[in-house]
């Protein structure tokens, strides 16, 4: 029999009616099973260890005989909560907690349930059926000394009764355990019925993620790296492996109106054990509360100090309006969808200030909004004033916000030139989140540019430790800038097999064979960057003309003159212009380009110094006079 009919039988023994204390419809009263040092007796509604019985509320009784008679195959969330519950609307909160209070009864060595995220669960256990015992003789009495004391049914009723509150309310069972360093929040799965409400799922997972991140005692898996998991099909212990961390953090959302239902589960992979469970029923504009919350009772159970919660650091919370945060996700759920969507976060963050013009992270999300370019959007100068006047909104209304901090260095770095105010903007955003992988990055980049090369490198490397997925992005930047090719395009090259679209990914594996004297590999994968990037069909064409007439001269050369033509009508990227000049060979047009990103402040002036592509006409004294002028030491 092949394994997907075997699943199918599987799914057809889960509908059977299950056991009740009174006898079901087709139940088997022969139905015995052992597995470890349990003994599961169906009909008698028992689990006993040892022989010694072990109390378990009802529900979960009924969900381990479900798991235990398809042992070793996987049972869907959904079809075990039609089978447990048929006649009642009941949210995934409740399986989660059977699950608890199994691994609880169960013990977690050896681990007897595996979650499959996303899914529902599997016993892994080597369950053996049993012979059907002989059957009882009724008529006999049982001696005295054989009777079951009144006392002890009493307790075994009591105990009953306990484990029914304790499943029933939700409440936190402390055990002891090894101390978890580091996690990783996967996303949250949205259980409303309308999909469209992903962007509130996605909105609570990163807020989660920067609150933990905030503990400085412990390393937080970034968002960008997490969410490459949204919908996998791996098993916890992959993805803790994966992402290099000790313990995951999952659950659902359920929004219905002005409402929000969360259950949130915190996992040891590996062996697989779920150390704390906890549901919340809030009002939706109440997040910011429940955020705190989770992460305090997270770093407790991990036995982490909150090194970060002094009276100093830790922020006023109070209720934002409903619609302001909505928006406020929305805009989130736009800046980080793909490119083009900035003018919609930029719309959503303004609509969340104008529900609530004291809300700082709708600040924070605009800054980064103006902060950055996109194809088709005007010049750092109509954009980049707006960004500073939105960081510095956010950060005097809530200056404990590590955001708003790395967005007021973003533009103290790219658009003002101010390194040393940027420097101290970067150290403040990461004492507040030691776990901010995007800050930690840029603030390498400025190092690597102000020559402190060591310094710079040594941010990028924790950087790609806290996020393995975005940080070999901006790393192989980093990398490359301190002219380390090779460990350049290893990152790169990791960076495309992970994401074969992944457009940056293709610019720096063709900046390191530019540098590494393959021009013509080069070429090709500036090519693959333009298509993935959106560039439109025409310029494709004029680039694959130029390179397969001319080779890579006349590859820039199409590139320059597509530039050009696009600066008569809108803005084209100054400093990228240079460096299509001067792979040319021709100085003047370098410089005539350089100028203008001079005037029109352009982000890649910053790199001036090290960027190797420019390094034909360093020897010129225009050249030495605009380092100068930007402030470069």
């Amino acid at each position: 029999m092949s394994d997907e009919t075997g699943r199918r039988a599987s799914l057809k023994n889960i509908r059977e009616p299950l056991p009740v204390a009174t006898g079901a419809l087709g139940q088997d009263t022969t139905e015995l099973y052992e597995f470890g040092l349990f003994r599961l007796e169906p009909a008698e509604r028992k689990l006993l260890r040892n022989n010694e019985p072990v109390v378990l509320t009802p529900k979960a009784f009924d969900t381990l005989v479900l798991l235990v008679r398809n042992n070793g195959h996987l049972l869907e969330k959904d079809e075990l909560i039609r089978t447990l519950w048929p006649d009642s609307f009941v949210e995934e909160g409740n399986l989660s907690n059977n699950i608890f209070v199994l691994r609880k009864a169960l013990g977690e060595d050896p681990p007897y349930i595996e979650t499959i995220p996303k899914r529902g669960y599997r016993f892994v256990g080597d369950v053996h059926r049993l012979p059907t015992p002989p059957p009882r003789v009724s008529h006999v009495a049982a001696k005295p000394t054989e009777m079951v004391p009144l006392t002890v049914v009493l307790a075994i009723a009591l105990a009953t009764v306990l484990g029914l509150v304790i499943y029933s309310q939700h409440l936190f069972v402390r055990h002891s355990g090894p101390t978890i360093q580091s996690v990783a929040v996967l996303p949250l799965t949205n259980l409303s019925s309308d999909a469209g409400q992903d962007y509130f799922a996605d909105g609570m997972t990163e807020e989660l993620t920067t609150e933990l991140g905030s503990i400085a005692a412990l390393r937080v898996a970034s968002r960008t790296s997490a969410m490459q998991y949204k919908d996998a099909k791996k098993p916890l212990s992959q993805i803790a492996r994966e992402l290099n961390v000790d313990a995951l953090l999952e659950g659902t959302v359920m929004r219905s109106g002005n409402r929000a239902h969360i259950t949130l589960n915190l996992i040891q992979p590996s062996p697989e054990r779920h150390l704390w469970t906890q549901t919340y029923d809030t009002d939706a504009g109440d997040i910011l509360n429940v955020e705190q919350r989770v992460a305090d009772s997270v770093a407790k159970e991990m036995r982490v100090a909150l090194a970060s919660r002094d009276p100093g650091v830790v922020p006023a919370r109070h209720s934002v309006n409903l619609e302001a945060q909505d928006f406020y996700f929305r805009g989130l759920h736009a800046l980080r969808s793909a490119a083009g969507a900035g003018r919609s976060a930029i719309h959503y963050f303004q609509q969340a200030i104008e529900k609530d013009p004291n809300y700082a992270k709708a600040y924070c999300g605009l800054a980064m909004a103006y902060a950055t370019w996109y194809p088709d959007d005007p010049g750092p100068r109509e954009k980049m004033p707006k960004a500073r006047e939105a960081a510095q909104k956010a950060v005097a209304l809530e200056g404990s916000l590590s955001g708003a901090h790395m967005a007021l260095a973003y533009v103290e770095l790219n658009y003002d030139w101010n390194w040393a105010e940027a420097e101290s903007e970067f150290q403040r955003t990461l004492q507040l989140d030691p776990n901010n992988a995007i800050a930690r990055n840029f603030y390498a980049r400025e190092l690597v540019a102000l020559g402190r090369t060591d310094e710079g490198l040594a941010q990028a490397t924790r950087a790609l430790e806290i996020d393995p997925y975005w940080g070999l992005d901006y790393s192989a930047w980093v990398f490359y800038l301190a002219h380390r090719y090779e460990d350049s395009l290893q990152l790169a090259q990791k960076l495309v097999s992970m994401d074969p679209n992944a457009a940056w990914g293709h610019w720096w594996l063709a900046a390191n064979y530019e540098q590494l004297g393959k021009p013509k590999e080069a070429s090709e994968e500036y090519l693959k960057f333009e298509t993935l990037s959106g560039s439109d069909a025409p310029r494709i064409q004029r680039l694959q003309e130029g390179l397969a007439s001319r080779g890579v001269k006349g590859f820039w050369q199409a590139s320059l003159d597509d530039y050009q033509e696009t600066a008569k009508s809108k803005h084209a990227p100054p400093v990228m212009v240079a460096g299509a000049c001067a792979r040319l060979g021709d100085k003047e047009c370098a410089f005539q380009w350089l100028a203008k990103g001079l005037e029109e402040r352009d982000d890649l002036m910053v790199d001036l110094k090290v960027d190797p592509v420019l390094d034909g006409i360093r020897g010129d004294p225009r050249f030495q006079d605009l380092i100068r002028r930007v402030g470069l030491p």
